[in-house]
């Protein structure tokens, strides 16, 4: 049955109007020359090198890592709502 229904979908789906794309692209993009075509070599040659240690880096990162996870840490044994402030939003509900 469902290959019957995918079916019935698919050969609908065939049937539908194609939207007409040749008035899509304006008249001075389609009398536009292509953009010229540049060799990659010099754009490479250009390119400025990476400035920096990639282990300093790495150990930057895993320092800034491991104190995220201790803050995580620090904020999940916290309570959210301080004991005061749920005493009265349980006075408010009755």
């Amino acid at each position: 049955m469902r290959a019957h229904a995918a079916f019935f979908c698919l050969t609908l789906a065939a049937c539908t109007q194609f939207p007409d794309l040749d008035d899509a692209v304006s008249p001075d993009v389609a009398a536009s020359d292509f953009p010229a075509l540049v060799p990659l070599e010099p754009l490479l040659a250009g390119a400025q090198p990476i400035v920096g240690d990639p282990v300093a880096t790495t150990e930057d990162l895993e320092a800034r890592i491991a104190a995220l996870r201790a803050r995580a840490s620090a904020l999940q044994r916290r309570p959210v709502v301080d004991p005061a402030t749920r005493a009265r939003m349980q006075d408010r509900l009755g």
